[in-house]
């Protein structure tokens, strides 16, 4: 687009915006040829994960105006008459969004009940189902920076929408004129007993029958506090001890770099907390409370923070062991291979989907766990799953349950690690990942990978290799390479989907015979054997 038709679409925009905030930034910016095309020049686009982006003016930013076009959109799939529940974090801007996502659904002939207040994702997801409506929004960008926001759908089901559903909810957001032509109702707010209805749900997950537990938490200055306080009460634990500085929902997370648990440096406080409480377990969610990360004692003053497949072993197995009948449970493509040993042992049923929930709680019938390697966990006990999507405060909650009843054993989360590492092999991964300022290099990367597959890496035999593009083993197909190596060890190349990075996926399997402390060392150096060939095959 030329900058004289860049101005043009910058005029229509202000025309509609109905936010003084960002009329008053695109005014300031209607003689900056370079402003404009970065905010007009392209669109976020509707996909499965939704909307997610910086807050601004224009189409390629997240705001009103693309925020109503969205809902407007999801309308028009849906159709009058069927009923939307929204959720929203606290972040800049998501109260606002929810309530004019409220507007134009009941002004296209919709029903659109809001949450009372900022509320954890999987509250909404469980509203969805809870209240039997026919699709869920939730305003949120999880733990992204401070100046985004999203746009995430779940369909009846309670999970998020996968494809052609996303599709048509894209097509008919293209199809929507200005939005100061939509017509504007008022949604309904719900009342708390939708919070007290998910808390009672997950009091019932197998938590197991000890309660005597010292947890140090941090809800990462986002949405959690409250509700896992509320979870932690309903299910006759002690009130966890908060990290102060992060308590209250903050948009702009002013005590962390980035709000990831996963990120260096943002455990940091709730780690000191736990030292300075002598605290059995550290607990973490991220901003929108869906995901959880947890730290365990080393018996020496300091903590380790697990990896989201340990914690995924952990769940998988107490979960297993506490339901019964015909069970299903399922880990991604990039996750570790553990669950399907444990699962195999057990006599359960296991199965491997591609990355992203909406593909886990799609898994098949009679799914009673999922969990990803990125800190997502959805845990289901005799009622089934409550929650179709991750769930921090589930997942928190079991893990306080399994940590209680090994502290009456006198054994910590580490010595049930250590007992799954005798029984199954030490399962350990890590990752490694590529950002590239240029996208064609990461094209150039799979091509090559595609054409001249290696024949070791790590000094391990590549025994045979996935294309996933071609949709392997019934999958859908997804643009990844899945090596198997000898000795069991795997590695799952992807290009990322949210940012400018190719993501290697990597897993060894070391065989337990002796000291675990020497199975760790040998798996350790296979990892860094495995990343050292990597780069040099890689060529970034």
């Amino acid at each position: 687009m030329n900058p004289s038709g860049l101005r043009e679409a910058a005029l229509a925009w202000l025309a509609q915006d109905p936010d003084p905030d960002t009329r008053a930034e695109l005014a300031g910016l209607l003689d900056d040829p370079a402003a404009l095309a970065d905010r007009f020049g392209a669109k976020l686009e509707f996909g499965t994960a939704g909307l997610r982006g910086e807050l601004g003016a224009g189409p390629n930013r997240m705001n009103r105006v693309t925020v109503m076009r969205a809902a407007a959109g999801l309308a028009a799939v849906l159709g009058p008459g069927k009923h939307v529940v929204i959720g929203y974090d606290a972040r800049h801007k998501s109260d606002v969004f929810a309530r004019d996502t409220a507007a134009v659904l009941t002004g296209a002939g919709l029903r659109a009940s809001l949450l009372p207040e900022p509320l954890p994702t999987p509250v909404l997801a469980f509203a969805v189902r809870h209240l039997g409506a026919d699709a869920g929004v939730t305003v949120t960008a999880s733990h992204n920076p401070p100046r985004d926001n999203g746009y995430k759908v779940y369909w009846g089901d309670g999970s998020q929408i996968v494809p052609p559903v996303d599709g048509l909810i894209s097509a008919a957001i293209d199809a929507v004129g200005p939005v100061d032509g939509l017509s504007l109702g008022e949604g309904e707010v719900l009342d708390g007993s939708i919070v007290e209805a998910y808390l009672a749900a997950v009091a019932q997950l197998p938590l197991g029958q000890e309660r005597d537990l010292r947890v140090a938490y941090t809800p990462m200055h986002g949405v959690g506090h409250a509700t896992l306080v509320g979870a932690f009460r309903a299910a006759g634990f002690d009130e966890p001890v908060t990290v102060e500085q992060q308590r209250d929902p903050d948009p702009d997370f002013p005590t962390v770099a980035f709000p990831n648990p996963e990120e260096p440096g943002a455990m940091d406080l709730a780690l000191a907390l736990a030292t300075k409480v002598e605290a059995d377990l550290v607990l973490a969610n991220d901003p929108d409370a869906d995901r959880c990360a947890v730290g365990v004692p080393l018996g020496d003053g300091t903590f380790r923070m697990l990896t989201g497949d340990e914690v995924g072993a952990l769940l998988g197995e107490h979960v297993i062991t506490h339901t019964a009948g015909d069970r299903l449970v399922a880990t991604t493509i990039v996750s570790s291979t553990l669950l399907g040993k444990i699962a195999q042992t057990h006599g359960v049923r296991y199965t491997e989907t591609l990355t992203g929930f909406k593909w886990i709680m799609r898994a098949g019938e009679g799914l009673v766990y999922g969990y990803e390697e990125a800190l997502g966990y959805s845990v289901g006990g005799e009622h089934g799953l409550p929650v179709h999507d991750k769930d921090g405060i589930g997942a928190a909650l079991t893990v306080a349950g399994i940590a209680a009843a090994a502290k009456r054993a006198g054994r910590t989360l580490l010595d049930l690690l250590d007992e799954q590492a005798r029984r199954y092999g030490l399962h350990a991964t890590s990752q490694l990942s590529f950002r590239v300022a240029d996208l064609s290099l990461i094209a150039g990367a799979m091509a090559r990978l595609r054409a001249t597959p290696p024949a070791t890496l790590g000094g391990k035999a590549v025994e045979s290799w996935d294309d996933l593009s071609a949709g392997e083993g019934g999958l859908p197909p997804t643009d990844g390479l899945r090596y198997r190596l000898a000795g069991g060890a795997r590695v799952v190349v992807r290009p990322s989907g949210t940012e400018p990075k190719l993501k290697c996926y990597l897993e060894v399997v070391v065989p337990v015979t002796g000291e675990i402390a020497e199975a760790r060392a040998t798996a350790a150096a296979d990892l860094d054997a495995l990343k050292a060939d990597l780069r040099a095959v890689m060529g970034l």
